[in-house]
Order: structure tokens, then sequence, then C-alpha cells
């Protein structure tokens, strides 16, 4: 039996899940997109892929050397810190947001300076487990339902917006049963590679899985670039989103008629144990950065599920907490320096008491004291069908 095999929108063949040194060739000609770098590298569903601009050639001996350092989920190994890392110190790329209207990125590879910025493998590779056990598993049963109803489908086709290193896809299409398609959404042709090669072969019951690669930007998201889509999917993605993309992304899926899943998004409580008398004000603090320039940060699940609503699909809601112990200390390391950082950049008198606070934290941590719940929340809505059924 030969492996399903993965193509780029222009056609080129990846071989199904092969070492990133396997992968040869592969060719995906764009212009990035016109964001910075969001949630995971947002970027989404334009028709087709972007014309114009660089060539982004991901194959080949620059792609080997790019990954060297850079382990991706599914690819096999631990998380691998690239040349003249410090131990202790953050992941370029990892943790809460930094500049106002985006993540904190870096680039895997010398480049023009104005080549867009990478989000780094490593922190999305760190984070992978800890999402897989918050998503709401509870809202995959309605999903099931509604892809299994959906009228003239021998199989689904499932766009995944900001898909990073595809962790999505490695959670979700073996969780379905039934031939699936993904349609893999980003701005970084880096990551759009390594999600393609790591990609999941068969679905639940077997039946094969296919991926393509497009790159593009969310505000441009119409219906007609979902035209056949059986599900849009997005994970950490809506709270870096302002109103207007929000709404604008309800209403795409309203007029392709298809469901969303969108998971992860902050919900504006953390919880540390044992508690400290600053959790409180760095809470507030990271929620107000998260804010900056209109982006709805903690208040966004709540403006999606209106906006959702407001385009006649019914809308469910479900928490998908991190639950971070002595197990996942090198997670906790980074989410924390950065959760600090970014409450530290929004509130600088809070610097002198936080520096404090965060080596009394670490030092909790490294002894295997602290816990820590970081609150998220799933949606699924469930858009009118454009073919009728329910």
């Amino acid at each position: 039996m030969t492996n399903p095999a993965t193509t780029t929108q222009q056609g080129g063949a990846i071989p199904a899940q092969p070492g990133p040194r396997e992968v040869t060739g592969v060719t995906d000609s764009a212009t990035p997109g016109t964001k910075p770098g969001s949630g995971q590298a947002i970027a989404a569903g334009v028709q087709g892929v972007v014309s114009g601009g660089q060539s982004g050639r991901i194959g080949g001996e620059s792609a080997a050397r790019s990954t060297e350092h850079a382990a991706v989920p599914g690819l096999g190994s631990s998380v691998a810190f690239g040349p003249g890392h410090v131990p202790g110190a953050v992941i370029p790329g990892a943790g809460p947001s930094g500049k106002p209207g985006s993540r904190p990125t870096v680039k895997l590879r010398e480049a023009d300076p104005d080549d867009p910025p990478r989000y780094a493998p490593e922190w999305l590779e760190l984070r992978e487990p800890a999402d897989a056990a918050g998503r709401a598993h509870d809202l995959l049963d309605p999903l099931r339902i509604r892809l299994a109803n959906m009228p003239g489908k021998s199989g689904v086709v499932i766009h995944d917006l900001g898909c990073g290193t595809g962790s999505m896809g490695r959670w979700l299409a073996p969780r379905l049963d039934g031939a699936q398609h993904w349609i893999l959404h980003d701005r970084d042709p880096y990551l759009l590679h390594f999600a393609a090669v790591s990609s999941p072969r068969s679905a639940a019951d077997g039946s094969r899985v296919t991926v393509e690669t497009r790159r593009g930007d969310v505000a441009r998201l119409t219906p007609d670039a979902l035209q056949g889509a059986s599900l849009v999917t997005a994970s950490a993605l809506l709270d870096v989103l302002t109103r207007e993309e929000i709404d604008t992304l309800a209403a795409a899926c309203a007029g392709a008629g298809c469901p969303a899943l969108l998971t992860l998004s902050v919900a504006g409580r953390v919880e540390l144990t044992p508690s400290h008398p600053l959790d409180a004000e760095l809470v507030q603090a990271f929620n107000d950065h998260q804010r900056r320039d209109g982006l709805l940060g903690p208040d966004a699940v709540t403006a999606a599920a209106e906006a959702f609503s407001e385009h006649g699909a019914t809308v469910r809601l479900h928490p998908s907490p991190w639950r971070l112990g002595p197990e996942q200390a090198a997670l906790t390391e980074q989410w924390l320096r950065g959760w600090v950082g970014a409450a530290v950049e929004e509130r600088p008198e809070l610097r002198a008491e936080a520096d404090v606070y965060l080596t009394n934290r670490l030092a909790a941590l490294a002894a295997g004291e602290l816990r820590v719940t970081v609150h998220h929340v799933d949606l699924l809505a469930l858009s009118r069908p454009a073919g009728g059924a329910s």
C-alpha cells in the first residue's frame, strides 16, 4: 500500500511524514502575509496562493539546515535548542505576546532584513502536549455529527488557519472518520513545510489524509476562499485578532456554511499555586498588554461567540486549560518568563517587584513546588449548512 502524499498548492508531492532531511525540492511561491505573525504564526485562507514576491523555496539543503536544531512534533526527539542557546534563557519566539499586535518570532535562517520573522518551532513543540491535553474533547461529538450529515460529502475538506507546525492536524485528524484533505494556512513557509511533512497519514478509521499548503492573510478570508470547505480550525488564534477580523472569519464561515473549531483562546485567568500577592496585578497587566492595538486578547472568545451567533451559527464553548506541574517544567518556565515580561512591558513600574517575583517563582519551579493553570476556551460554531442539512 502506498503512503498518501501531501501536496503544495502548485502540485509538488511531499512524502507524508518523513524526517526533515528526507524532503527536497518542495516549492511554495508566495508573498508573505501583510500582518505580523500571531498565535501560531497566523495567516489564513486566501483563495489559492498569493502570487508574486519572493520564491519561498522550502526544500533541499536550506530546509535541512533550518531544521537541524528545531525539533518538530511528530518527527522524533525532544526539544532541541539552537546553537548558542543558554540554558534557562527564553526560547526566541516563546511565550505570550511581546510587541503589540504580534507574537514573539524568530528568524530560522539568514535572510533579508525585511524578510518576515519566523515563529519558533521549539516553542510550538514545547507547548503541543499541553495543547493536546487541554483541548475540549467534549466538542468532538457534535462536530462529528455535523460532518457526517453534511450534504454531498464523501470526505471532508478542513482549512487550518495559522497552522504553525501542524499540531491541530496531528490532534484532530486521527479523531475523525473518513477521508480528509487538510489545507494548511500560514504566513511562514518554514512552518508550512514542517506542518506538511509531519501531517498524519490516516484518519480514525484508516481513511486517507492528504494535505496542501497555502499562504495569505486572515483579513482577506472570504466565503469564496472557503468554497467546498467542511470545517475551519485554528489554535491560539482568536485572542490575536481584532473585532473586525473575527467578524470577517464568522461571516466567511457562515457564507460557506461550514462549522469552525477554534481552540485554546486565552481566557484572561491564571492560577498559580502557591499563590503570591503580585499574581493579580500581573494577570491584569498581561491582559491589558494583550488588548493593545485593538486586539481582543481575553475578550476574544466572547466577541467570537457573539459574531458567529449573529451570523446564525449555534455556538458551544468549553474550557481547555493548560494544567502545568513538575512534568511540564520546561514549558512553565518559558511561559512564566514571557508572561511576566509582557506584564512589565505594559506596566514598567512593576519591574523591580516582578524581577524578585520571577526569581522566586523559578526557584519554586525548579524545586517541583509550583503548579500553574492557564485558562483557555475552545469554541465550536455550527453554521447553517449551505446545502440545507441540519
